[in-house]
């Protein structure tokens, strides 16, 4: 049987070994250090990692799974600890969040799965804790404006996960897990070769969270939940080099948080938080050679989440649809790599409660990029969009990116302008729903231009970057509060003035025979005008300092032993009667695996110094907000010292 090579989920491993070698390649790291290339995705031309303009930074397979043992049931512990990235916790009662990528608000980040957005244009902040790592092959992250790649979502960046693809015989893993705070996950991969030209994978999971009630105030800290996952996948390959992925999802979930049973809230009143959530999507990506240098490629999604929400005594049943259907072509001419493409995006909201939250946009677009190689040491990308969408208009997002790679140094700069469409989910709204809301009217695009410079030095087993970015952000949505009649109300409007980001990464990995060391500091200065009109005040849930060292010992095929430190400086906090800035914590963890053949046993203890915000301040309000909210903000972790441990069993190939 011929080698697949699946364009879409091609990875090709040839990079500097330091913090990129596969799990696969471990055991030959000391015989032969080849340079490794990884193949991106994300930027639209799958340039090789270290070669391409626009920086991607890429989580391996390697660290996947290493992260897939932390957090089984889903993928915010794989993204939270990427430099530069943040999972803000956007509702404390049932536990969901978004991703901020350098200080910018979560509903700029796309998520996409294998370059297809599955789980919807804006997606939902509790869709991060829906998706489980088990079929995950990398993680591919481009920070800053890509709104020229993929529209009006990517204003603050794009995560793309890419999943495995089928190896030439059937194979696959079983995972068991369970944790201290009685939660359990079953997940499990599959995949298999079909005949000479088809081959399947699926993915399945099977997950449960009891509630947790840790101070016993008669507010659940941990939301409880009742998930079931499955993802079939499709590939073939024909006979000229044409590819087609086809993939089915479906996801039904039960969460519940709030009170608890016989408890009250100062009114007198219980409040029960909770959401039912049915989601289903297909998609597929199909690549054609239309000559020797001239490439079609053809993708298209579909995704309808349906929720039943109850706020207290306020019930809201709601439905989401999203869909893309999207044509380029590319090709390849000496020094120069290029993409036209046309897309049609929709995104459509409709309540059965609150119809006059109801919207429908509708986004046709253009989009190009041109690769030039300059020199072999000098590389720029050009890519720019123009979508004129339903309700705000013709907008065009520009990106331009450089790269300059002198032996064993990398210099990157990259400028871009971006857009986002508002709605009505804001952060603010996740644990409030629309009761409180007045209808929408005159609100602006939210605008942003981002810009940043790197630095990178790989040689041998080191490497070392220190990245400057920065980003101007125009007619951000905001919640504030308001009087219809004589009842209190919210609204939404467009801040004034520009919110400011400015900041520095630095991140060191080294290789010591089996011992991976990876330090990483984050410095942010995010400021907004504040409402008097006068002068500056900080973003809320914004650390200024924060760091992070993880040491990682792993013999492949025997075992696997590791440590990781986080640190969280102070953040400015707004609407909390308890405190106006937060305090500073450290998170530390601990992993063991130990492998004998097939099977993996694995245990993991995460927050050893039983951090928990509910220590420092009750997480209920002495009275309810305007907005009908309860809680505080998290700004710290709510969830205790807790272990997880369970095996995971691998067979075939």
């Amino acid at each position: 049987m011929r080698q697949r090579l699946f364009k879409l989920a091609a990875v090709t491993l040839l990079l500097p070994s330091a913090g990129y070698t596969s799990a696969h390649e471990d055991e030959h790291h000391h015989e032969e250090k080849s340079i490794e290339r990884i193949q991106v995705r994300a930027s639209r031309l799958g340039r090789i990692v270290t070669e391409s303009a626009t920086r991607t930074e890429i989580i391996n397979s390697e660290e996947v799974q290493e992260k897939a043992l932390m957090r089984p049931g889903n993928i915010s512990m794989l993204v939270a600890e990427t430099g530069g990235v943040r999972v803000q916790t956007t509702s404390p009662s049932l536990g969901s969040a978004n991703i901020r990528l350098q200080g910018l608000y979560g509903r700029y980040t796309q998520l996409l799965s294998d370059g297809l957005p599955l789980y919807g244009g804006q997606t939902a902040s509790i869709g991060l804790l829906q998706i489980p790592p088990t079929d995950l092959a990398n993680v591919e992250i481009i920070k800053g404006s890509a709104s020229s790649l993929y529209g009006g979502s990517a204003l603050g960046g794009v995560i793309n996960l890419i999943s495995r693809t089928p190896a030439d015989e059937f194979g696959g893993e079983v995972l068991f897990n369970a944790t201290s705070k009685d939660g359990q996950d079953v997940t499990t991969y599959l995949s298999a070769p079909i005949n000479e030209s088809f081959a399947s994978s699926l993915t399945a999971g099977i997950h449960h969270q009891a509630k947790q009630d840790l101070d016993d105030d008669g507010w659940i800290d941990m939301a409880q939940y009742e998930r079931i996952t499955a993802r079939p996948r499709l590939y073939y390959q024909g006979e000229n080099g044409e590819n087609l992925y086809v993939t089915l999802g479906g996801m039904k979930e039960q969460r519940k948080g709030g009170t608890e049973a016989g408890a009250l809230m100062p009114d007198g009143l219980p409040f029960v938080q909770q959401q039912d959530t049915l989601r289903t999507d297909l998609g597929f990506v199909y690549d054609q050679a239309l000559a020797e240098e001239l490439d079609l490629n053809v993708r298209g999604s579909a995704m309808e989440q349906d929720h039943d929400h109850q706020y207290g005594n306020v019930f809201e049943k709601d439905k989401h649809n999203s869909y893309l259907l999207e044509s380029s072509v590319s090709g390849y001419l000496h020094n120069t790599a290029w993409l036209v493409g046309v897309a049609y995006q929709t995104e459509q909201f409709s309540s059965q409660t609150f119809s006059a939250f109801d919207y429908r946009y509708e986004v046709p677009g253009l989009f190009s990029q041109i690769d030039y190689q300059a020199t072999d040491d000098l590389s720029m990308s050009v890519s720019a969009r123009a979508d004129d969408h339903s309700e705000y208009g013709n907008q065009f997002s520009p990106r331009l990116s450089v790269l300059y790679n002198p032996e064993n140094w990398l210099f990157r700069g990259a400028y871009g302008k971006g857009y986002f469409a508002p709605t009505p989910f804001i952060e603010e709204i996740d644990e409030v729903g629309l009761s409180q809301l007045e209808p929408i009217n005159d609100l602006q695009a939210e605008q942003a231009d981002t810009a940043s410079f790197d630095i990178s030095y790989i040689a041998g087993d080191l490497e070392t970057s220190i990245t400057l970015f920065s980003s101007n952000i125009e007619h951000v949505t905001e919640l504030e509060a308001s009087q219809v009649g004589s009842e209190k109300a919210v609204r939404l409007v467009n801040s004034q003035g520009q919110t400011q980001i400015r900041g520095a990464e630095f991140l060191m990995r080294y290789r010591w025979h089996d011992i991976k060391f990876t330090g990483s500091y984050l410095y942010t200065d995010a400021t907004k005008q504040n409402q008097a009109g006068y002068g500056r005040e900080k973003l809320t849930l914004t650390p200024e300092h924060s760091a992070g060292l993880v040491v990682m010992w792993e013999e492949h095929g025997s075992h696997l032993v590791g440590f990781e430190a986080y640190y969280t400086g102070t953040q400015h906090l707004e609407d909390n009667p308890y405190l106006e800035r937060s305090k500073p914590y450290w998170h530390l963890g601990l992993l063991g695996q130990i492998t004998t053949g097939n099977v993996s046993w694995f245990v993991n203890a995460e927050n050893l110094l039983n951090v928990r915000q509910t220590k420092e301040h009750p997480l209920t309000l002495p009275e309810q907000a305007v907005s009908g909210r309860w809680t505080t903000d998290i700004w710290s972790r709510n969830d205790g010292f807790t272990v997880n441990a369970g095996m995971r069993i691998q067979f075939g190939g």
